[in-house]
């Protein structure tokens, strides 16, 4: 189990335990109420904003042990220029990626969805809107977004998809327990570059990528704004950070490497 989820519970089951005991004697200090309260919203918030600690969902954050080479991901496509220039980068190198994309533009440009696929890449689960406030919605609401996104890949790529990483990475027990019942593995990252920002740099893609490329890393680039036609920089760095894969040795291996069978 995860340090962070034992944290949660821990933490858990000490609020039931001041509460019970606030029942049958003394109540704690208003002081020390408060504090305890404010911590656990802040460790709760902790466990939607970072997916690397998986405090509630099992998400594959890096290679497992003994990993060796390089994940690839891309997510907010597919988008017709820039998400092609992606392919034919990862082509030079002979280098095949996870793809975790939007479900309203996979049906706007199925046709890159099965270019992607015939390429020999990984398509996955990004959501279908990619709502922000993914992870204050209902278990309702979730389902249906996430079996919408489902669906669209099935009548693109005639296969169901597996894999599922959840809109800006935020997530909760009901995102996971939903993932879990439509048999989608969350997918996390060890590295990424920010460039989803409109703000970053090429050059400042390739300097944060470059302090993670290790065996087991997990890369997250976009090869898509979420809105828009801009061209993310990491597009326009991916030859550079391909090149410095490269130059460390390491090498750039598929996902489903690193996954067992029941992940894939």
């Amino acid at each position: 189990m995860p340090p962070a989820r034992i944290v949660f519970w821990a933490a858990t089951l000490a609020g039931i335990g001041v509460t019970v005991r606030s029942l049958f004697a003394e109540p704690p200090p208003l002081p020390f109420a408060v504090t305890g309260v404010v911590g656990y919203v802040a460790l709760l918030l902790s466990g939607v904003f970072v997916l690397r600690l998986r405090m509630f969902a099992d998400a594959i954050v890096r290679g497992p042990s003994g990993a060796t080479g390089v994940v690839l991901t891309f997510d907010d496509g597919p988008d017709p220029i820039h998400t092609r220039e992606v392919l034919d980068a990862l082509d030079v190198h002979e280098a095949k990626a996870t793809f975790f994309v939007i479900g309203r533009k996979a049906e706007q440009h199925r046709d890159v969805i099965e270019e992607i696929v015939r390429r020999g890449h990984s398509v996955g689960v990004h959501g279908f809107a990619h709502d922000r406030l993914f992870s204050l919605r209902g278990s309702k609401r979730v389902r249906e977004d996430l079996m919408h996104a489902v669906r669209v890949l099935e009548s693109i790529t005639g296969s169901t998809p597996t894999l599922f990483r959840p809109p800006i990475g935020h997530t909760n027990p009901t995102i996971a327990r939903i993932s879990d019942l439509l048999d989608l593995t969350m997918v996390g990252w060890s590295v990424r570059a920010r460039d989803g920002l409109s703000g970053t740099k090429p050059d400042d893609v390739l300097a944060r990528i470059s302090r993670g490329l290790e065996d087991g890393a997990i890369v997250l680039l976009h090869d898509a704004p979420e809105h828009g036609k801009r061209k993310p920089a990491g597009v326009t760095a991916l030859p550079a950070i391909l090149d410095r894969i490269a130059s460390k040795n390491l090498t750039v291996v598929p996902l489903d490497k690193w996954l067992t069978p029941e992940e894939r």
